[in-house]
């Protein structure tokens, strides 16, 4: 059986402020493309298919149009809701789309549901793991304790019970979304940490023939059988080495498997460029970065006139300037936002105790920490869901 994975399209999303719709609809058009081309005999979208829980109408009509596509060419789609997805929202009419082929993976109670796709050498069970909120969901998966690895963990078990109980020989493919440890990181992702813990260990998804990964937004490879697709679009300048693409996986017999990465066009390529603001106006070697997406940091020792207009006389794509003098002022030091950068909320925290008394918190404050932040997640998820 030959799968088409992909994952993190963040219908609706801009790069920095620059409307990437048109993009979007060109992957998705290279999508539907490829699973004619390659002839795919499945699609699997391992989550965040939008931006932000109330999506824009163009972003919803989108996605509306590339499903209807899909199941014009009668090839299954299986898809599960992440962690920038309202689940609720993205679920309705699960159960008439799945008449179309289009199956979507958004309650965590049917974790142990499969999908059952057919072919010659028997059935590929696809379970859907949406994103796990610990504190919404550990309840109904019962899990033993908090955190992403424990309600992963009785999701697997579940998904293990029903593969158990099928016939021999039936493969398996698990999609989830989720920061699974060995993954590379970049800027556009949203924090997921719970009690100072984002990342889950690969060893939690033993057991499938192949786990088809979202969230992060570079595409790689964990294990032969435990991969992410990334983003097919790039969302933050963090981005600019990423080969955007897909993952083609052909699944046969016995659980044999062979991967394939297919290529996403890029709208615009991206370019981070450094250096005093006359040398990045005149230096003929960044004349290749004319049609980029620029980022330009200016390391002139004082602040230049009006450097974005004249940045954009040279390249017309320049969305981001920042600025890195070389001789920083004796006070102040780095600003605080470049001081966050990296660090988690419980690392935030942490380091204002420190910075306040005098002395960092003692393991007991730290739980406590960590208890106040997983309760404002749990209460911002809470609000999402009744909205």
């Amino acid at each position: 059986m030959r799968l088409l994975h992909t994952s993190d399209w963040h219908l609706g999303r801009s790069f920095h402020r620059v409307s990437l719709l048109q993009a979007q609809r060109d992957f998705l058009g290279h999508l539907v493309e490829t699973v004619r081309d390659h002839r795919v005999d499945a699609v699997l979208i391992a989550g965040d298919v939008y931006d932000r829980a109330v999506p824009p109408l163009s972003a919803v009509e989108l996605f509306d149009e590339a499903l209807h596509r899909l199941a014009e060419l009668g090839v299954p789609a299986v898809l599960i809701s992440g962690n920038h997805d309202s689940a609720r929202r993205l679920g309705v009419g699960a159960g008439l789309m799945a008449r179309a082929g289009i199956h979507l993976r958004t309650d965590p109670a049917g974790c142990g549901t499969p999908v059952l796709l057919p072919d010659e050498h028997g059935h590929v069970a696809v379970y859907g793991l949406p994103y796990l909120e610990p504190a919404l969901v550990r309840q109904q998966l019962r899990a033993p304790r908090g955190g992403h690895r424990a309600v992963l963990e009785a999701a697997m078990d579940r998904v293990r019970a029903d593969l158990a109980a099928r016939p021999a020989g039936t493969r398996s493919v698990v999609l989830a979304h989720a920061f699974v440890t060995g993954g590379a990181p970049s800027d556009s992702e949203r924090d997921i940490t719970v009690g100072g813990v984002a990342s889950v260990p690969a060893e939690v998804f033993d057991g499938v023939d192949y786990v088809a990964l979202g969230h992060l937004h570079g595409c790689q490879t964990l294990s032969e059988r435990v991969r992410y697709s990334g983003s097919p679009l790039a969302y933050s300048f963090s981005e600019a080495r990423h080969r955007k693409s897909m993952w083609l996986i052909d699944l046969g017999p016995g659980g044999d498997l062979t991967a394939d990465r297919v290529d996403c066009p890029v709208p615009r390529p991206l370019a981070r460029l450094r250096g005093r603001l006359e040398t990045l106006l005149t230096d003929p070697a960044l004349d290749v970065h004319h049609d980029s997406f620029v980022e330009a940091t200016l390391t002139d020792p004082a602040r230049p006139a009006e450097p974005m207009a004249r940045l954009a006389a040279r390249f017309p794509h320049v969305v981001h300037l920042v600025f890195e003098p070389e001789r920083a002022p004796e006070a102040g030091g780095q600003s605080y936002a470049r001081r966050l950068r990296g660090r988690t909320d419980h690392q935030i925290a942490a380091d204002f105790v420190a910075h306040v008394r005098g002395q960092g918190p003692d393991d007991a404050e730290r739980a406590v920490l960590g208890e106040a932040l997983d309760a404002v997640r749990t209460a911002e998820a809470a609000e999402e869901v009744a909205r």
